[in-house]
């Protein structure tokens, strides 16, 4: 039996406490790549060596996302939520007391294990305790949160290596923080609880028991799965473009001083924040979110472009490949409001696991390239990458809506 609809008080309590979580595992996305100068300082590394590390952390995400769904409909979100979680302490605590390239690597290991199962044990939560009218805003509190936690990242990991004098002591403060979220997950289990009601909206009886009798695997063969994969692979490629390298390639391109610099991830993250915001009301009210994705992404590609330009002053080229984080935000909401309605009934946790995996393999495969760009002398390829890479986006995210917009008369049919 359906549960009845959610009040608004229950609504916002499980978005809030979602949102803490998401911002958390955003935030460790950031564990180590704030410290990059100090560990070039300290242990010799080169950008190339630090992508890698970059690399470890996503590829030990996708593998784990695509896995963490399958277990999130087995047992449920809220236990894989909870190790998630505990796996943050654990890297925290390798970070801080790293000696070298092999204990950062152990670190970003145990980031990249926690960081697997956030977002099938996210959308499902969501999906499950949400009431449909206020979904679209839960997704872009969800997204927004993320973009947070990677605004705050470099501005806590610097205040406290600052304020300390040691960077060990900023890792060991993330993990001081990972613990109080997971005790504030604990006293309030009983509101992110996905097992004890049912889909409030998840379409009719008659297709989630179609869905339940099939092949746990048979959603890998919906194209549209595979193309919001690649939508999130080229995304993500420009977005760790931005967030690893940016600072140095604008420095290196501008002799902008790392007091500037490391505002531009922040800046970028701050402004997708505010996009996120717009795009909930986008997400809510939009038919074919494919259109509101392409303008959204084309903008930012042409913003990043124009940051690549050496003509460009300094600190307005910081300040525009900044603001080009709005365009992506506005387009994150309706993104995730594409891959719902792309999803098959039952199969939300395998779908998200999968299809975000590709934001794992975008990171794992931009983070080292654009490393290599750098050594290589090229700081505008950073900038003209990441903009490529947003186009390709756009395709991916309009092949998906014209895919969902033929399956929208079929399913009707169906269900009448």
């Amino acid at each position: 039996m359906t549960a009845a609809a959610p009040t608004l008080r229950d609504d916002a309590r499980t978005i809030g406490l979602i949102g803490l979580a998401h911002g958390t595992s955003h935030f460790f996305h950031m564990l180590l790549p704030p410290l990059f100068p100090l560990f070039i300082r300290d242990f010799g590394l080169s950008y190339s060596e630090l992508g890698l590390l970059v690399s470890t952390f996503f590829v030990i995400s996708g593998i784990g996302q695509a896995l963490a769904g399958f277990l999130v409909d087995r047992v449920g979100a809220r236990p894989v939520l909870f190790a998630a979680l505990s796996c943050f302490v654990l890297a925290a605590l390798a970070a801080a007391s790293a000696q070298g390239y092999a204990g950062l690597m152990l670190a970003s290991a145990l980031a990249g294990l926690g960081n697997s199962p956030f977002h099938p044990v996210d959308f499902t939560i969501l999906n499950k305790r949400v009431s449909q009218p206020r979904l679209g805003h839960a997704f872009s509190v969800h997204g927004i949160s993320g973009n947070l936690g990677w605004a705050a990242a470099p501005v806590f990991m610097a205040a406290i290596t600052a304020a300390t004098g040691s960077w060990r002591w900023a890792a060991g403060g993330a993990g001081l923080w990972a613990l109080i979220v997971l005790a504030t997950m604990l006293l309030n289990r009983h509101a992110i609880d996905d097992r004890s009601v049912s889909w409030p909206h998840a379409g009719t009886a008659k297709s989630a028991a179609g869905a339940s009798a099939e092949h746990p695997l048979a959603f890998l063969r919906l194209p549209s799965v595979w193309l919001c994969f690649s939508f999130f692979f080229w995304s993500t490629c420009a977005l760790s473009a931005v967030q690893s390298f940016a600072g140095p390639a604008l420095g290196k391109l501008h002799d902008l001083p790392l007091a500037v610099t490391s505002f531009v991830v922040t800046g970028f993250m701050l402004c997708g924040a505010a996009g996120m915001v717009v795009g909930g009301f986008l997400a809510a009210r939009g038919e074919r979110l494919e259109r509101t994705i392409a303008a959204c992404l084309l903008g930012a590609a042409l913003l990043l472009f124009l940051a690549s330009l050496p003509a460009l002053p300094g600190l307005l080229a910081a300040a525009v490949a900044a603001l080009a984080g709005f365009g992506t935000g506005l387009a994150g909401p309706s993104r995730d409001m594409l891959i719902k309605r792309a999803a098959p009934p039952g199969a939300t946790g395998r779908v998200y696991g999968t299809v975000y995996s590709g934001l794992d393999l975008g990171f794992a495969l931009a983070a080292p390239a654009f490393g290599a760009i750098l050594d290589h002398g090229s700081p505008s390829g950073v900038f003209v990458g990441a903009s490529l890479a947003l186009v390709g986006g756009v395709v991916s995210a309009a092949l998906v809506g014209a895919r969902v917009a033929r399956a929208r008369p079929a399913a009707a049919k169906m269900a009448a």
